[in-house]
């Protein structure tokens, strides 16, 4: 069996780079960066809050197809083309983390996305 088990399948958006969208060692898992894409059409939507949304749902997909939950992520960095969507994605956070004792740590940085890209996130998941 490889190293590296590459992560992929129906509900995660495929990198465009030659490169893969996440994978899974040993019992950890880490991503490239991923955004708000639906899957099935590779195309983000139009609306920051839906883009959010989407990004929360293919982070759980990733970490659900790598075998693990969304307790087991540790680290998120979210790359934001607009800080004032900070509050979209807190949103998100807690519906998705709602044990404040419980939550991943949390790096959030501003800079330049492409297309209509208003996220885009990665993260490590420890699987336990």
């Amino acid at each position: 069996m490889p190293k590296r088990q590459r992560i992929s399948g129906a509900g995660i958006p495929e990198h465009p780079q030659p490169f893969s969208a996440a994978l899974r060692i040993g019992d950890m898992i880490f991503t490239s960066a991923f955004g708000g894409q639906v899957a099935e059409t590779g195309k983000s939507p139009d609306d920051p809050r839906e883009q959010i949304a989407q990004a929360f749902t293919n982070m759980r997909a990733i970490v659900e197809k790598g075998g693990g939950r969304v307790d087991d992520i540790a680290k998120v960095t979210v790359y934001l083309k607009d800080r004032n969507d900070r509050d979209k994605v807190n949103a998100e956070w807690i519906k998705m983390f709602p044990d404040e004792d419980d939550r991943p740590v949390r790096h959030t940085v501003t800079t330049e996305l492409p297309g209509n890209r208003v996220i885009q996130m990665e993260f490590v998941a420890v699987v336990a």
